[in-house]
């Protein structure tokens, strides 16, 4: 399977059948130290973010009275706000240059309380500024300070500061974390190599009454994907898979605004009929930017923005998942050479670039619903899905 490396050989040591888990392992410990970095920073605490020039780091969506005052402490300068270059475009009400990783907005202290940093983050907030922030120059570790939050399904806004000479005493004595901006960048390589199954059942299904379900957990012992079988595609030549992302509206819900219920108990169907097949269940809600994002992109969607602007609206990209989840659980359970379900011709290209072969697409088309009809559309015109 090709893949980036993550640290050279600190990473054999998770894949190892001798390997020992414990806070020894570099690579794991690499690994937590990003997951704990995403946990502080849903919970409003402030992160040091290390590389060439230090910076302290607060989500904007999170940031309380006591977690600004943190930061300020923490702080040398004046604190910039990170976003991705759409979101700040439409702060300034200006164009700003694109393909940059993050733009800096400088804040004046009336910028600078909760409410108001959650409505620079958030398009569907609606609130008066007192003021409009300025252009200033994105920090060296910006593209490492935006990639984090993502990395924490937040709003992807952040306030970042250099480093003031008394921080490491403050963050020894209030125990704030330190990550390094590299292992921030690797993280999504690493989680997903590190992945293993942890445990197996037997779940019969309407459909396909002889399915076992095998769920997969990185290193980090963070978020849990899985692998729905039916029968025994692992003995196929080229089983018939399904790389399907979670959605919790439509698998569980119902949700007519998109066609991923369908999709799901589609692919299950039509694997039963084939004698066996895999659906690997991706945790990665929204195209990768988790559940409440999606629904800040519906509200959006609500307002005349389609799929694909309304991600870029909040600032994440128009696909934020990662393959190589799917592919590393592929690999573990033995499947080389699949037949892939799918209308969309970039995840055959991402699952091939991580060393699957695919000897074939299967469509997996269904019919609009009368409500999702636009969503169908702006897959075919603007994401170049094959829905004929």
């Amino acid at each position: 399977m090709n893949h980036p490396s993550f640290s050279g050989p600190a990473l054999a040591s998770v894949h190892s059948p001798e390997a020992s888990a414990t806070a020894l392992d570099p690579a794991i410990m690499r690994v937590r130290g990003v997951h704990r970095a995403i946990a502080d920073l849903r919970r409003g605490t402030p992160v040091l973010l290390t590389g060439e020039v230090p910076l302290v780091l607060l989500a904007a969506e999170t940031a309380s009275a006591g977690g600004l005052a943190e930061f300020a402490a923490l702080a040398a300068d004046p604190p910039l706000l990170l976003l991705a270059p759409m979101r700040a475009a439409a702060v300034l009400h200006r164009p700003v240059q694109q393909g940059q990783p993050a733009m800096a907005l400088r804040l004046s202290a009336a910028l600078l309380a909760p409410e108001t940093l959650l409505s620079l983050a958030d398009p569907t907030v609606e609130q008066m500024l007192p003021e409009l922030p300025e252009l200033a120059p994105a920090p060296l570790l910006a593209a490492a300070a935006l990639a984090l939050v993502k990395l924490a399904r937040l709003l992807p806004a952040v306030l970042a500061a250099p480093v003031g000479p008394g921080a490491a005493a403050i963050t020894e004595r209030r125990h704030l974390l330190s990550v390094p901006a590299e292992d921030v960048l690797a993280y999504p390589t690493a989680s997903a190599l590190g992945l293993k199954p942890v445990a197996e059942a037997s779940v019969p299904l309407r459909s396909a009454a002889q399915t076992r379900i095998v769920a997969f957990r990185a290193a980090d012992a963070g978020i849990e994907h899985l692998a729905i079988l039916v029968g025994r595609p692992e003995e196929s030549e080229a089983p018939l898979v399904r790389i399907h992302s979670e959605c919790f509206t439509g698998d569980l819900l119902g949700s007519m605004r998109c066609d991923c219920g369908e999709q799901l108990r589609g692919a299950i169907a039509r694997m039963a009929e084939a004698g066996s097949g895999a659906l690997i269940y991706l945790a990665q809600e929204g195209r990768g930017i988790g559940l409440v994002n999606k629904l800040r992109a519906y509200a959006l969607q609500d307002r005349g923005l389609d799929t694909l602007d309304a991600n870029r609206a909040l600032g994440w990209g128009a696909d934020e998942r990662n393959f190589l989840v799917a592919a590393t659980i592929l690999e573990a359970l033995g499947i080389s050479r699949i037949r892939l379900l799918t209308n969309n011709p970039d995840k055959l290209a991402a699952l091939a670039a991580c060393g699957v072969t695919i000897v074939g697409r299967e469509a997996h088309a269904f019919a609009p619903n009368g409500v999702n009809d636009h969503y169908l559309a702006t897959k075919a015109e603007r994401f170049g899905h094959l829905l004929d």
